[in-house]
């Protein structure tokens, strides 16, 4: 990926998709290297994580990550998921951030130089095709190398440069030995 060092950049990382895309590919993200690995490259100004989280269980896998990102250098947005049932009488549960990560990525538009996305969503790509209009150069981080692949065509073509997660990811990634490490000192740091 290409930065220039005083480049002001921001990080806009779509909570599912992100983990959508980590997980088919079998990648444990170390978020303090994720944002080492911006902020050593460029001139960092805001890491955004979305997230929709379920209010109606009293513990939620996610709380720990959030709980992390929120005290560790992120602006965590979040809002309650909506739990329903399907036609099928499948339990469902919706919780897109789309407008919340639109909204914040055109206001900041103003102050940075470069916005990268972590989403491979097609909805994103009016966003992108807006934000490039105010000058901003957006590089789009997700995979093709998964089945179907989890970026769509015509948002990796709006994008100023696309990233394949998977080639970029050792940098921000822990290894083996890492998670067996972490499992001991899980409630320290979930990061």
């Amino acid at each position: 990926m290409r930065f220039a060092p005083q480049e002001r950049t921001a990080l806009f990382i779509d909570g599912a998709n992100f983990y959508a895309a980590t997980r088919s590919l079998g990648l444990d993200i170390d978020y303090r290297k994720l944002l080492d690995f911006f902020s050593e490259k460029s001139n960092m100004v805001r890491a955004y994580y979305y997230s929709a989280l379920l209010d109606s269980e009293e513990y939620s896998p996610m709380k720990p990550l959030t709980d992390w990102l929120a005290y560790n250098g992120y602006s965590l947005v979040t809002k309650p998921a909506k739990e329903f049932t399907d036609a099928l009488g499948r339990r469902r549960i919706k919780g897109n951030m789309d407008i919340e990560l639109a909204i914040d990525m055109l206001e900041l538009a103003p102050k940075i130089e470069h916005a990268v996305l972590f989403s491979g969503d097609s909805d994103f790509r009016p966003l992108v095709e807006a934000v490039q209009r105010k000058g901003v150069r957006v590089s789009v981080i997700s995979t093709i190398k998964t089945n179907p692949p989890m970026i769509a065509d015509e948002l990796r073509r709006q994008a100023d440069q696309f990233a394949e997660l998977s080639e970029i990811a050792a940098a921000f990634t822990r290894r083996p030995a890492d998670a067996r490490g972490r499992a001991a000192s899980r409630e320290e740091d979930p990061a």
